[in-house]
């Protein structure tokens, strides 16, 4: 199949590009510049020389294509709209990739017990009114399979040009700058999570399979922030033990929308629809297995 990938050089989407083309899908992906290109091309990938606000370019590649995975930003309506225009009417596929932190809490790394499943109703944060709003727009879109895939925290070593995710390579920068461990207030904040590996397995099931206006959660675990930051300190050798720090320190070092909608919110889900719709079991090493072993640095 020709499959067009979006963010092709990213975390998520370099490492669906790689399984995809091992297992011997033509894959093209979109690149910002020459370098990007080279590397892209140099792991099997076609590339398109281009940016999401190149609406042309985009629209010529999802045409060109037997099926798009937008995995570059959940937050771009100009290009959700353009994917959605170009494949409306072909039957084609548009895989949208979200994020959980649409049903988070900011909450200042304290606990809160609201846990979700794909069928629980939310009013999401001003902060994610619009991503709702295009993962709604996909699943609700005529003459193509629109889909939503909607990862928690991600983890573990990537399999393309980026290797590394967000929020543990944050944290881990951060307990290197201080000499130890920290967290938002007191980390009892908690977020689903999951593996990358385990991640593109429930994208290639919702390829293959998932029914049109389809909406998965991919979650295997949940830790606090504090439990984390804890693993951290272990896998640097500083010790288990954490610091707390404020809203405003976490700001100054990530930006006021990250430190209050990621690293200090809840993100709780639950799969469920993942499991029993598409059969998708996880298997790789937990979230704190796979710190302390030096696979998330």
């Amino acid at each position: 199949m020709k499959i067009f990938v979006t963010g092709a050089t990213g975390y998520i989407g370099g490492s669906l590009a790689q399984r995809l083309i091992a297992d011997g899908h033509e894959v093209s992906g979109l690149v910002r510049s020459a370098a990007r290109a080279e590397e892209a091309r140099a792991r099997g990938i076609e590339p398109v020389l281009g940016c999401l606000d190149d609406g042309a370019v985009l629209a010529g590649a999802a045409r060109a294509a037997e099926a798009v995975i937008d995995a570059a930003s959940a937050d771009h309506p100009a290009s959700t709209e353009t994917l959605l225009a170009a494949l409306a009417g072909g039957g084609k596929t548009l895989l949208r990739t979200s994020g959980t932190s649409i049903v988070g809490s900011r909450a200042g790394g304290r606990r809160v017990d609201d846990v979700f499943d794909e069928d629980t109703p939310f009013t999401p944060s001003p902060g994610r009114a619009v991503r709702v709003a295009l993962d709604r727009k996909v699943r609700a879109a005529k003459g193509l399979r629109g889909v939503v895939v909607c990862p928690s925290l991600i983890y573990g070593r990537g399999r393309g040009v980026n290797p590394q995710s967000i929020q543990v390579p944050w944290l881990i920068a951060l307990a290197r700058k201080h000499g130890r461990p920290r967290h938002i207030g007191p980390g009892e904040n908690l977020w689903s999570n999951v593996h990358i590996d385990d991640l593109i397995d429930l994208y290639l099931l919702a390829l293959d399979k998932a029914p049109a206006g389809a909406f998965y959660f991919a979650e295997n675990g949940e830790n606090s922030m504090r439990e984390v930051a804890a693993a951290i300190g272990r896998m640097l050798g500083q010790g288990s033990r954490t610091e707390p720090m404020t809203v405003e320190e976490a700001a100054a070092e990530w930006g006021e929308g990250p430190a209050n909608d990621t690293m200090g919110s809840n993100s709780r889900v639950r799969a469920r629809r993942a499991r029993d719709e598409l059969g998708w079991a996880p298997k790789a090493p937990s979230l704190l297995e796979e710190i302390e072993r030096g696979r998330t640095a």
